[in-house]
């Protein structure tokens, strides 16, 4: 969690909870736990932005070929004196980019709510120049709070592939009634309790004995936004019932 500047491919993949647990096995044969929680093990609750005409929504939904997305993110059960991440995250021709710094939650609101980079000396951050970047993006779209997304995760990574990393996300919650990410995992589930994302994170081609794997398995591609999905789903909450595992398995 403390890498801050990568690019990378990002392949995601839509999977019941049983298969899962059947690749886990497989994964740990020439993967290993992330160093970051109990057995790879942790929470991401993340608060996403947006502006009034949903730029960023429709640039991810219409699958521009760069798009980008700012959000606040912090691990587990962090307070406000605990360690939050603001991040730019940017998609160009199928490759990811994120950049994102370091700093104290309360100092991320206090940033987020002056929209002004007057007071940045004031911050402790791992990269000043990121927050920089974090105000030139939020300006420029003119991005204000929007939805929060929870979920938990475990992830591996590459024994023999340095570069390999390999994430299982369940428990998809989403709110924008409390934008508070202190306040905890907490909402709407945005993708069927029986549903899993995973994710492939490579620098450049996914490993052969992996590609098999995945095949036996039947887990097919299936590109699923956190983002767009939660917007989607705490809109139609107001007018109508919101049938979920329908509308992200079509």
């Amino acid at each position: 969690m403390a890498l801050e500047i990568f690019s990378r491919y990002e392949l995601k993949y839509l999977i019941p909870f049983h298969v899962y647990q059947q690749i886990v096995p497989h994964l740990l044969e020439r993967m290993r736990y992330d160093k970051f929680g109990d057995q790879g093990r942790y929470n991401i609750i993340s608060l996403y932005f947006d502006s009034i005409d949903k730029k960023i929504y429709y640039e991810t939904r219409n699958k521009l070929r760069f798009r980008q997305k700012l959000r606040l993110r912090i691990y587990d059960d962090a307070g406000l004196n605990d360690a939050s991440f603001l991040e730019v995250k940017q998609k160009y021709n199928n490759v990811v980019n994120k950049r994102r710094t370091k700093i104290k939650l309360s100092d991320a609101y206090h940033f987020l709510d002056k929209k002004s980079l007057a007071y940045q000396d004031m911050y402790d951050v791992s990269n000043p120049q990121i927050l920089k970047e974090v105000h030139a993006f939020r300006s420029l779209y003119e991005l204000e709070p929007k939805v929060i997304v929870s979920y938990d995760r475990q992830a591996f990574h590459g024994l023999y592939e340095d570069d390999l990393r390999v994430t299982f996300d369940y428990n998809l919650m989403c709110r924008d009634d409390n934008l508070s990410v202190e306040a905890g995992p907490q909402g709407a589930n945005f993708v069927d309790k029986d549903l899993v994302i995973m994710e492939v994170k490579v620098t450049h081609s996914v490993p052969l004995w992996l590609t098999r794997l995945l095949s036996e398995l039947e887990c097919p591609k299936k590109s699923v936004s956190k983002f767009c999905t939660s917007i989607d789903l705490v809109e139609n909450a107001r007018t109508e019932p919101f049938q979920l595992k329908e509308k992200i398995m079509s």
